[in-house]
Parts: C-alpha cells; structure tokens; sequence
C-alpha cells in the first residue's frame, strides 16, 4: 500500500513539472520566427529608417573616418554596431530570452603605434544594457553607443581596452540610397540584396584617448563616412567574403564600391557609385567594377594573407589605394565570429590624392558566416 501511495504522488509531481516545463519553456517545441525579406519595391523612409528593423536577420551601423591629431598625424578609427536576430521563439516571455544579439566592434588605426588597436562587445539585447531602437539610431552596448539626434548628427561614445572616442558626427549632405534607390543586390538573384544607405562627408570633432582612460584626451577633427545595411538572405552560396571601399573624395564627391567574392577569388557580384558634389549619381554595374589587387600582407597572428593595396576599377575610371598602415586586421572571432581586415586608406587618381576612405576586406581566412 505504501508503495502504491508514493507511486502516485511521484507520478503526480512528474505531470506537474512537465507542465512548468512546458510554461517556461515554449521555444523548445515552436517553429522558428520567418524572417522578413528584402524586396525591390520597398521605398525607404528616413529618418525613420536609420533605426533598428528587428523582423530582419541581420543588420549593421558602420562608421569609419580619418582623424586629425594635435600634432597634425592622422589615425583612422571604426566603429560598429550590428544587430542579428535569432531563431529563438519571439513569444517567450522571459526577459532573458535571446531573441536578438548586439554585438560591437571599435578600431583605432595608429601608424605611430605600428598595429591596430581594437576591442569588441556582444550581449543580448535587453535590461537597458544592450539594444538597438526602432525609428531612430539608437544603439548601445554596456557603455558604447551610436546616437542619432534630432538635428540629424551622431554621438559616438566608446570606452575600449586601450582608447575611448568621444566623437560628433556631423552631416553636410544628404543620405546617399545605395542601389535602386536603398535595394542594393548583393548577387545574381533578386532575395541576395539588403536595404542599404551611406551618409558619406561628415564632419568629425571630438576627443579620443590613445592610453585608455588615464592620459588627457586630445581634441580631433576630421570626416567620416556611415554606412546602415539591413537584411535576410544576402550572399551567394559559393560566396566567401567581399571587398569594399567607403571614401570621401576631396572635391566633395562619394564613392562607393564593393565586389563579392567566391572561393577561387572569382568575382560573383559587384557594384559601385559615384556621387559629384552637386549631388548627380553615376551606378556603375558588375562587369565595370573590379578590385585589382598590387600587394599583399600576411598577418602574423592569423597568416590570412590581404590585398591591402589596390587598383578599384569603376568602368573607365581607376583608383589607387594605400593603406595608412598594413596591419589593420580584427580578430572578432569572440563577438561575430569573423577576422577580417578593416583599414584607412588613400585613394589617388592619375597620381595624386583624390581623397581618403577605408578598405574592408573579408573571407582571406575563412568564409564569411552570417
């Protein structure tokens, strides 16, 4: 009889801890969220736009400029904020639940110091401390934050390992959609694309500190340019990584241009834009843009091997580009998984320089994953 009784109270405790589990524990048994599409007949609204768009996969803030120091040296700096969202059940109700990741990653490139300095951040969006806003750019992890104001400038506030920015970015043209108007193919089907916007010649002014928080910060200024991307499906399958260039030409002008890349460093997909200072866009389609590479750099510490040194071909017109220094490479296999190379460099055309932008570089040492 005794036995009998403590077989049905343990059979009853059982029932009643399969039910909590069942409570608390719904994204175990659900499908996976659908994520939205990007499709061509999408108009993008800004500023409404430079804010966070969580029914997408994936999605980044991407700001890069040249610094001018005290003693008139120049140093490069980066800093970027993606957003991914997971196939965690979107319904679970616990603060906990990891239904979207914020990761950041910031870069000082120093030619004094002769190698990058960078550091990087991920976390869970949540509890105030680690989020992307919707409606406007607001975008924060622990203490570093991109922040569009009102009047259309940013604050970029980072504390790093080994330096702080504390930098306004502050635009003096208008938003450049890349693509068809924002829809930017990013390979040879139409769902390999993302929505894609540039706001190139910011002014930059602000302080940064090259000893982490212990010397006086110096005053920069300089510019810089921002890039925002969101999407679902972006690359190619045989696709291991792209080449990309963001400058700021000196007569006022933007060029953008990217190629990407399958494993036999064939080009699969390219695109490029010019825009002149009085604002007229040239597009410039795959068979007219090439990145040629001139020389290479083989990192110590991963031996991925880059062309940190380019001729950009965008149909009759050639750019040279030089790096402000060859080791420019981010190890951010602790945040998004990836190495790549993330640098300054001057682009000159017909043997002068014709402006100054950065080099992102991906997939030299293993294939890009999302």
């Amino acid at each position: 009889m005794l036995r009998m009784m403590l077989y049905k109270k343990c059979k009853r405790l059982a029932a009643w801890l399969l039910c909590i589990l069942l409570l608390w524990m719904p994204s175990s048994f659900a499908a996976p969220p659908r994520f939205a599409q990007v499709t061509p007949d999408h108009a993008l609204t800004l500023p409404q736009d430079s804010g966070a768009h969580p029914d997408f996969r994936t999605e980044w803030w991407y700001a890069t400029g040249w610094l001018a120091m005290p003693d008139g040296k120049p140093v490069g700096f980066q800093i970027t904020f993606f957003r991914s969202a997971t196939e965690h059940d979107r319904a679970n109700p616990s603060a906990f639940a990891p239904t979207q990741l914020i990761m950041a990653h910031a870069a000082l490139s120093d030619p004094s110091l002769g190698k990058l300095l960078h550091d990087q951040k991920s976390a869970r969006a949540g509890f105030g401390l680690a989020y992307a806003k919707q409606g406007n750019t607001d975008v924060a992890l622990d203490n570093w934050r991109l922040l569009r104001a009102a009047d259309g400038h940013y604050q970029v506030s980072v504390a790093a390992r080994d330096f702080t920015l504390e930098l306004s970015l502050t635009p003096t043209q208008p938003p450049l959609l890349q693509g068809d108007g924002g829809y930017s193919r990013k390979g040879p089907q139409a769902a390999q694309a993302s929505y894609y916007y540039s706001e190139p010649q910011l002014q930059v002014s602000g302080k940064v500190n090259r000893n982490g928080r212990t010397d006086q910060p110096q005053i920069v200024s300089g510019n810089a340019w921002l890039d925002h991307e969101w999407s679902t499906s972006v690359l190619d399958a045989d696709a291991v990584g792209w080449d990309w260039l963001g400058a700021n030409l000196d007569d006022g002008s933007a060029l953008m241009a990217f190629q990407i890349r399958d494993r036999s460093g064939k080009k699969i997909w390219a695109h490029a834009a010019l825009r002149d200072a009085h604002g007229q866009v040239t597009q410039f389609e795959p068979d007219q843009v090439s990145f040629v590479p001139q020389r290479s750099w083989r990192s110590p510490r991963t031996d991925a091997s880059y062309p940190v040194q380019a001729v950009l071909h965008t149909g009759v017109l050639t750019w040279s580009l030089l790096p402000l220094q060859d080791d420019q490479e981010l190890d951010s296999r602790l945040s998004t998984g990836s190495v790549y190379w993330e640098g300054a460099v001057t682009v000159n055309r017909d043997g002068k320089r014709a402006g100054r932008g950065y080099l992102e570089l991906t997939g030299y040492l293993k294939a890009l994953k999302f």
